[in-house]
């Protein structure tokens, strides 16, 4: 199996912590090198001295915010213009928790900024890079709410719907350039993320945070949740060589928790 990312480039969005930077950490480890981009300059250094070959290999970091769109579209400019990125992850954090009825519309705007028109301007950064080499991976974390809305995340499951339907119509237009689009649905996952969920259902039902992660991991087959690096090994394979007729699919690692085909 040809899993080998030597001399392709990688940027990883979200890489400070949980999926982000453990898809980070698997690129590396298969040769990639790796550009990773967020928010907090300190926590990247990090990242990037961890990283397989050290700041050596020529990993870098970038810092943005993907609420700030014109932000970012300079520092993903900057990047592609030291090295054209070949393989990129999208990645951020979820929204805020609640019922899709109560949300403002600022809730909505918020969400839509930070996932569906963030990742348009990441595309269309790397995209000529890609469309050069005539080779690309473009992998967004999503969530299984695409597939079964998750109750309580009424802004979030919206949004990852648009985000999904987004990446599959990528899928079709930009396969001829050898180019795939996929999308990775985590499910529970030991992230950051996972916590916010379970204070929102504490808050809520007024179980304890023993309670609530119990009855979570009850509806999920596998009886536990994922480690970050299950996912971002995931990540890793549909950026790699062996996945280059894996296209406009939206896989789920959730343990099996989805009760959907």
């Amino acid at each position: 199996m040809d899993l080998n990312l030597e001399g392709r480039h990688a940027l990883v969005c979200g890489a400070s912590e949980g999926i982000g930077r453990a898809a980070a950490e698997e690129l590396a480890a298969l040769g990639a090198t790796v550009t990773v981009l967020s928010r907090r300059e300190a926590v990247l250094r990090e990242v990037v001295a961890g990283l397989a070959g050290g700041p050596g290999r020529g990993h870098a970091f970038a810092v943005a915010d993907s609420a700030d769109t014109d932000g970012l579209r300079a520092a993903v400019d900057a990047v592609v213009a030291r090295r054209p990125v070949q393989i990129l992850v999208n990645n951020t954090g979820g929204p805020p928790g609640g019922s899709a009825h109560e949300a403002a519309l600022d809730a909505f705007e918020a969400a839509f900024r930070r996932h569906l028109l963030a990742s348009q301007v990441l595309l269309q950064a790397v995209l000529p890079g890609m469309r050069d080499a005539r080779w690309g991976r473009i992998v967004n974390v999503v969530s299984t709410s695409v597939r079964e809305p998750i109750p309580g995340l009424g802004v979030s499951n919206t949004v990852r719907g648009a985000v999904a339907s987004w990446a599959k119509t990528l899928a079709r237009e930009l396969g001829g350039d050898g180019i795939t689009v996929n999308n990775v649905l985590p499910g529970f996952t030991e992230t950051g993320r996972i916590e916010q969920i379970v204070a929102d259902r504490v808050a809520k039902t007024g179980q304890s945070p023993d309670d609530v992660r119990a009855a979570m991991c009850a509806t999920v087959p596998a009886g536990r949740f994922a480690r970050p690096e299950e996912t971002g090994g995931v990540i890793a394979f549909l950026c790699s060589p062996a996945a280059g007729y894996v296209n406009g699919v939206s896989l789920a690692v959730d343990g099996g928790r989805m009760a959907s085909i």
